[in-house]
C-alpha cells in the first residue's frame, strides 16, 4: 500500500483546512441547487453522511472555478461502470463544477490504441484515460506518464481532494511501480472467477450420479482434473435438463483481440506457469517473462522464461480440449462479448474463467438463472488450478481500470481532468457507482452495511472482495515492459494453435521467440528505465532442471478434488 510522505500529509492538512473553511456563499445558486439535488437523490447510498457529502461536493464547486467553462475529453472501455460515469456522473460533474466532460466509451483495445497514439505523437488527443493497470510495467518505464504521487504534491496539490483517502483504495498495489510511485488511480475492479450453477450442483440425483461415476462428491472443483470431470458429467452424462441441451463448460476462441485477453489475463498463472510471489510471480511472471533487477531478460525457456514451457503447453492444450469437447458448438466462433451472454441463458453448468463484470447482467429478474426472490441460482468461487500451480502463486486475474494522465497534456487540462477523475471515485459517489456496476474500489464501500444487504443477491462477489482473494487475483504486473506492443501477440499466436495450423509446442515456441525479439528491440532504447537485457541462449534443459519456473514436464495428473461451496469460499479467508 502506498504510504504518503510527510509532505503529502502536510498538503492534505492544508487542503482539509481549505475544505472546512472556504466561503460557501461564493457558490452560485445553480451550483448550490445542483449539489443538493445530486447528493439527496442520485448519490445515495454513501458511506459518508449527507452533511459530509455536501461538504465534499462544495469543495469540487469551489476549487473548479478557474476551470469553469472548459471542455475536457476522457476515454474508457465500454462496461456498465463507465457507462454510468459517461451518462450520469459527467452530467452531475458539469452541473456542480461548470466543467463539461466528453466521456467516450470504446473497446478496450481501442483505448490502448488511443493512448499509444498520444504517447507516440505527443499530441493531446485526450485529457485523461481510464486504462487497465496491466500497463503499469509500460507506464513506469516510460517518461510519458505523469506520476500521480508527484502530481498530488506539486502541480496538482491545489486540486487534490482532501478526502480522497488513498489508503481506502484496495488496488493501489497494482498501480504502483517498482520505484514506489503511484502512476494510476483505480476507477473500477473486477476479477475472473469460477462460476457455476449452485442449484444444479445441489440436486440429490446429480450428486448421486456424479459420486457413482467419479468416486468423489460433486462440488466446487479445486483443481483442473475436477473441473474436467464435472464438464464431462454435465455435457456427456446429464446432457439435458427440462428438455434443453446443457453444457458442462463455456468459453470462446474466435480469432479476435479478445482471445488475447482470455489468455494473457492470467490463464497461464492458473495452470502454474509462473513463480511464487504476489502480486505477480518473481522472477518469472504469468506471461512467462523472467525479470532480473527490474530488467526483462527473456520469455523463452532458453533464456530462463516460461512462455513455451511444459506448463504453458499444458495450459493451452487444456483450453482447446475443453472448448472442443464440452462447450457449445458455436463457442469456437464467439468473442468475449458474445460468450458472455451464454451463462444467462440457463444452459451452462460451470465456467472456469468468468469475469465478475458480468454480475450486474446476470442478476436480472427475467433470467432463468435468477430465483423468484431475486437471488441467483449461480455462485462464484475460487478458481480451480492446474497441476503446476503451487501455494503462494497468484490464483487468477483481476482487472483494475485506472485513471492515467500523460505529461503531454497541458497543465490546466491535467488539473481539470484530475478533478473529474477524483469526482467519480469520491466517497460521495463511489458506493452508488459500485451498486450500479459492481466493480468496487474502496474498502469502506465493501465493508458497508449496504453491501452486506446486497451480498445474498450477488452470488459471492461481496465475499470475494472482503477476503484475501482480492490480493491473489491480480492484474498483469511490472515484468511486462510494453503491454501495447506485446498484447497483440497473444491472440495472433494462440489463434494459429486453436485453428490447428501449428502444434501447441511449435506455436508457443514461435510466440516466445517473437516476444524475445521484441524485448531485444526494446533493449536498444537507451532512455527506457529498466530496459530489457536478454540472457544468452542456453539449452532449455539447463533451465528446466533449476528450481522454480520454468518447470519440468509433469506426466501424472492429480486426482479430482472438490469442496462444498461453504468450505470452498473459506479458502478466500
Amino acid at each position: 500500500m502506498l504510504r504518503p510522505s510527510k509532505h503529502i500529509f502536510l498538503i492534505f492538512f492544508i487542503a482539509l483546512l481549505h475544505l472546512v473553511c472556504f466561503d460557501t456563499s461564493a457558490l452560485t445558486p445553480s451550483q448550490s441547487n445542483a449539489i443538493e439535488h445530486w447528493v439527496n437523490n442520485e448519490f445515495q447510498p454513501s458511506t459518508l453522511t449527507t452533511k459530509e457529502q455536501l461538504q465534499e461536493m462544495k469543495w469540487f464547486s469551489e476549487v473548479s472555478k478557474p476551470y469553469s467553462g472548459m471542455e475536457i475529453r476522457v476515454v474508457s472501455e465500454r462496461i456498465t461502470t463507465h457507462w454510468y460515469e459517461a451518462s450520469v456522473l459527467a452530467k452531475a460533474f458539469y452541473e456542480i463544477t461548470g466543467i463539461r466532460v466528453v466521456h467516450e466509451l470504446t473497446g478496450e483495445d481501442d483505448v490502448i490504441k488511443k493512448l499509444s497514439a498520444q504517447i507516440m505523437t505527443r499530441q493531446n488527443l485526450y485529457d485523461a484515460y481510464i486504462n487497465d493497470s496491466d500497463l503499469i510495467g509500460t507506464h513506469f518505464r516510460s517518461d510519458m506518464i505523469l506520476p500521480l504521487s508527484d502530481f498530488m504534491v506539486l502541480d496538482g496539490a491545489e486540486v487534490t481532494l482532501p478526502t480522497l483517502d488513498l489508503n481506502d483504495f484496495i488496488g493501489l498495489k497494482f498501480t504502483t511501480g517498482p520505484d514506489g510511485k503511484l502512476y494510476q488511480l483505480p476507477d473500477q475492479q473486477f476479477a475472473n472467477l469460477y462460476w457455476y450453477r449452485h442449484d444444479w450442483f445441489n440436486r440429490a440425483d446429480f450428486k448421486k450420479r456424479f459420486k457413482a461415476n467419479y468416486g468423489y462428491e460433486l462440488g466446487v472443483p479445486q483443481n483442473w482434473q475436477a473441473y474436467e470431470d464435472i464438464a464431462e458429467f454435465f455435457s456427456e452424462d446429464v446432457k439435458e435438463i427440462d428438455g434443453e441441451r446443457i453444457y458442462g463448460h463455456m468459453d470462446y476462441a474466435k480469432t479476435d483481440p479478445s482471445l488475447g485477453w482470455r489468455m494473457s489475463d492470467a490463464w497461464l498463472s492458473m495452470a502454474g506457469v509462473g513463480d511464487i510471489g504476489l502480486p505477480n510471480g518473481l522472477p518469472v511472471d504469468e506471461w512467462g517473462i523472467r525479470v532480473e533487477n527490474c530488467r526483462p531478460v527473456g520469455a523463452s525457456v532458453e533464456r530462463g522464461g516460461a512462455l513455451n514451457s511444459p506448463a504453458a503447453v499444458y495450459a493451452i492444450d487444456k483450453f482447446i480440449y475443453w472448448l472442443n469437447r464440452f462447450a457449445p458448438e458455436d463457442s469456437i466462433h464467439l468473442n468475449f462479448t458474445q460468450a458472455g451472454e451464454w451463462p444467462g441463458k440457463g444452459l451452462i453448468a460451470q465456467q472456469i474463467f468468468w469475469y465478475t463484470a458480468f454480475v450486474a447482467d446476470l442478476t436480472r429478474a427475467d433470467l432463468p438463472v435468477v430465483n423468484d426472490d431475486g437471488t441467483p441460482k449461480w455462485r462464484v468461487a475460487p478458481s480451480p488450478v492446474g497441476k503446476y500451480w503451487k501455494t503462494g502463486m497468484k490464483s487468477g486475474y483481476q482487472d483494475a481500470g485506472s485513471w492515467t494522465l500523460l505529461k503531454s497534456t497541458p497543465l490546466k487540462r491535467q488539473q481539470a481532468a484530475w478533478l473529474y477523475a477524483q469526482f467519480v471515485v469520491s466517497k460521495t459517489v463511489s458506493l452508488k457507482k459500485t451498486l450500479v456496476g459492481l466493480t468496487p474500489i474502496r474498502q469502506s464501500d465493501i465493508d458497508s452495511d449496504v453491501m452486506s444487504e446486497r451480498a445474498p443477491y450477488l452470488g459471492g462477489l461481496v465475499e470475494f472482495y472482503r477476503s484475501r482473494g482480492r490480493d491473489v487475483w491480480t492484474p498483469t504486473g511490472t515484468n511486462v515492459p510494453d503491454y501495447p506492443g506485446l498484447a497483440n501477440y497473444w491472440w495472433q499466436y494462440i489463434s494459429k494453435i486453436v485453428e490447428g495450423k501449428v502444434t501447441t509446442q511449435d506455436g508457443m515456441d514461435h510466440f516466445a521467440t517473437a516476444v524475445d525479439q521484441h524485448l531485444e528491440e526494446m533493449s536498444q532504447q537507451s532512455t527506457l528505465k529498466c530496459a530489457p537485457k536478454l540472457n544468452a541462449l542456453s539449452p532449455a534443459n539447463d533451465w528446466l532442471m533449476k528450481p522454480g519456473s520454468p518447470k519440468r514436464r509433469l506426466k501424472s495428473a492429480p486426482v479430482g478434488k472438490t469442496l462444498p461451496y461453504e468450505e470452498a469460499i473459506n479458502v478466500w479467508k
